[in-house]
């Protein structure tokens, strides 16, 4: 789908699509095309419950003397309200909304409105970014698909007075959502495509756009002490990796870096503590943490944020075979500190306790944000709707949850002490793995995770519950979300850039 921007004039062919505010009062664009069509849109607004709410659609076929399909008016509810958010989700429920009417081409004819605090310019690119995210589809494999499924929109564009000022502001947003549907794309594929070396090789791809990329092999991870990392990997006849995202956005190389470390589990079948079958083929997604860090250093690169960032993603394949990781092992991690391994299904925090490690020992960041599908148990806890986020630093997790807030990728702060960090005490070695309390899994876990965290301000986003959406939104399409890209483009922009 092309995505524009024109002048202020009414379309000659396609789609129009005009704002209401609240109590059913027309912007001058929806004047002036009810102006054209002799009323036909006042008429069918009394015809209708259509009030102008927010998120309302009511759609005018053929309207008499107007060349269009139809003409859309949609609902912007009270000035005081609309915000960036609201004409994103605008946009991606616009595009849901033509491409299921059969539309090949629409513009949307925006005007400034009293009481709102966001400029037309700001409001149109807002617009087009939320169209560009729910355009998203991942469909490679598919050789069959009826006409009726299958998106008809070829060409959205935003009609307003100063075009060029909204084109300039959603160049940066355009490259956001490039980088959004390149980690979607990740979290996508089939583990018979992305496993750990090629998922290294995918982040390789980030050199292109001056991201120093570093793969470190089983023999270099040997060689640093990963017995963590290796322990999970060692089932596998696919050999794990780690790689290191430098992208250097700041004159000078001393400053300390920001950090974003990701769980990549390509595949987990759960080890030797296998899974269920049923469901089994979700884990292909348990490396989304790690395609949400490729996608936000993307982002950062292809935006040319001013911030020095760096992006660490430890890549490894969980499988029952004669050479895994057994309940009862006990591994050596490269903190020095040994873990009990009790559950080898509760992998990902061995995988993340290795690569957070390196990164504070190499990097020496600033701040450390890790994200992970690491339990279940924030499933239970806080269903789709927020992700879990633990912190040892209160302003941190305060602008975390924040830039979720203004991004719509919200999160539940979860409390993490030393009660919660007695469970994982061990008989035979520093820690265990798991506890043997059914209660406070995700605290608990990550609880595991602070134990190779020293003085650095550190967080932990749980991102199990929102990884994948059975169900579509205005912005995000069923399937993989992303979810973390904007959050964390988001609050370096507000906080550690310049």
């Amino acid at each position: 789908m092309k995505i524009t921007f024109g002048e202020t004039g009414v379309p000659k062919a396609g789609a129009a699509i005009a704002g209401v505010l609240e109590e059913g009062r027309f912007t001058p664009s929806a004047e002036e095309l009810d102006r054209l069509s002799d009323g036909a849109l006042r008429r069918a607004v009394a015809a209708s419950r259509f009030t102008g709410k927010k998120d309302e659609i009511l759609a005018v076929l053929a309207p008499a003397h107007l060349p269009l399909g139809r003409v859309l008016l949609v609902g912007l509810g009270k000035p005081a309200s609309i915000d960036a958010l609201q004409f994103q989700n605008l946009g991606g429920n616009l595009t849901a909304h033509l491409n299921s009417a059969g539309e090949k081409e629409a513009a949307f004819l925006l005007d400034p409105i009293d009481g709102v605090t966001l400029s037309a310019e700001e409001a149109a690119a807002n617009l087009a970014y939320g169209a560009a995210l729910r355009s998203y589809r991942f469909d490679r494999y598919r050789t069959k698909e009826k006409p009726e499924s299958k998106p008809t929109l070829e060409r959205f564009a935003v009609h307003l007075d100063k075009p060029a000022g909204a084109k300039k502001r959603f160049q940066t947003l355009e490259k956001i959502a490039e980088s959004i549907a390149f980690a979607r794309d990740l979290v996508s594929e089939p583990a018979n495509v992305i496993y750990p070396e090629s998922l290294a090789a995918e982040a390789k791809k980030l050199e292109d756009l001056g991201v120093e990329v570093e793969i470190l092999d089983e023999k270099k991870l040997a060689k640093l002490g990963m017995g963590a990392l290796l322990g999970v990997a060692q089932g596998s006849a696919r050999p794990p990796r780690l790689v290191i995202l430098h992208y250097q956005g700041r004159g000078t190389k001393d400053e300390a870096p920001v950090a974003f470390i990701g769980k990549g589990v390509t595949f987990d079948s759960g080890g030797i503590s296998i899974k269920p079958s049923g469901g089994m083929e979700d884990m292909k997604w348990d490396m989304a943490g790690s395609a949400v860090v490729i996608g936000l250093i993307r982002a950062l690169a292809a935006r040319k944020a001013k911030v020095n960032a760096v992006g660490i993603v430890g890549l490894v394949e969980n499988m029952p075979s004669g050479t895994a990781q057994r309940p009862g092992d006990i591994v050596k991690s490269m903190s020095g500190q040994t873990i009990e391994v009790l559950n080898t299904d509760a992998e990902g925090r061995l995988v993340l306790a290795d690569a957070l490690w390196y990164c504070q020992d190499r990097f020496k960041p600033r701040l450390m944000i890790d994200l992970a599908t690491l339990t279940g148990a924030i499933v239970v806890a806080l269903g789709s709707e927020n992700a879990g986020l633990f912190s040892n630093n209160d302003e941190l997790a305060e602008r975390i949850a924040a830039a979720g807030k203004s991004v719509g990728e919200t999160v539940w702060r979860l409390p993490l002490a030393d009660a919660y960090d007695r469970m994982l005490d061990s008989d035979a070695a520093d820690m265990r793995n798991v506890t043997n309390d059914r209660g406070a899994g995700s605290i608990t876990a990550a609880q595991f995770l602070q134990r190779f965290v020293n003085e650095v301000p550190w967080a932990h986003i749980d991102i199990a519950g929102v990884t994948w959406t059975k169900k579509d939104a205005p912005t995000v399409p069923k399937g993989a979300t992303a979810f973390g890209v904007r959050l964390l483009d988001r609050l370096v922009a507000d906080h550690y850039e310049g």
